[in-house]
């Protein structure tokens, strides 16, 4: 199998993109294992910084690598938290972590009706820390924002995102549904396409 870093030390994501990606007989393997350290975050967009993550993971382990940067936008939130939705709560002066970062968001929407909602994730390929063509892959999963958590599985702002057409939450999903289904999910059938289409 190919070896492949995932520019990202989250074991949620690095779960759901190895039971996808061996598909194409890819392997991956979380950067942390490998020594390094997670690069800056510093843009306002999920491509610019999928980009500087995947670029600074294969520059310091000189493997190809991918990396994702997704996130929950609010409609009526003006797209909030966006790229900042690992870390919204923390901005806020709260906690860094999914149970604090869910109550932030559901203190935003106590006022508001619209909940509509939309999972997005952009994922960069690069088969060197300075390939000139990137491969760059968009999915996006629409949905939702309910104030009760329902469900145990999924990560982040699953247990409050929900679907209407299949009346669940992200986290009550079997796995290989969510994977299946989830903007991740869309986003790595794109990029297994444009990977198979480059290579001879």
């Amino acid at each position: 199998m190919n070896k492949v870093v995932l520019a990202s030390n989250n074991p949620g994501k690095l779960k759901e993109f190895s039971a996808i990606l061996a598909q194409a007989d890819i392997s991956m393997v979380a950067q942390g294992d490998l020594g390094v350290a997670e690069a800056e975050e510093p843009y306002a967009t999920f491509v610019e910084n999928a980009l500087a993550k995947a670029r600074h993971a294969s520059r310091q382990t000189g493997l190809p690598a991918l990396a994702d940067d997704s996130g929950l936008c609010v409609h009526a939130l003006g797209g909030a938290p966006g790229v900042f939705s690992a870390r919204y709560a923390a901005l806020a002066g709260g906690e860094k972590s999914d149970a604090a970062n869910n109550r932030h968001l559901l203190a935003q929407l106590a006022p508001v009706q619209d909940r509509s909602a939309c999972y997005v994730a952009v994922l960069v390929y690069v088969d060197s820390a300075d390939d000139p063509r990137p491969i760059i892959a968009e999915g996006s999963w629409n949905g939702a924002i309910i104030d009760q958590a329902r469900g145990g599985n999924g990560f982040g702002y699953d247990p409050h995102f929900y679907l209407p057409d299949l009346g669940k939450t992200a986290a009550e999903l079997p796995p290989d549904q969510k994977n299946a289904l989830s903007h991740r999910a869309q986003a790595l059938k794109a990029l297994l396409l444009a990977l198979r289409s480059r290579r001879p």
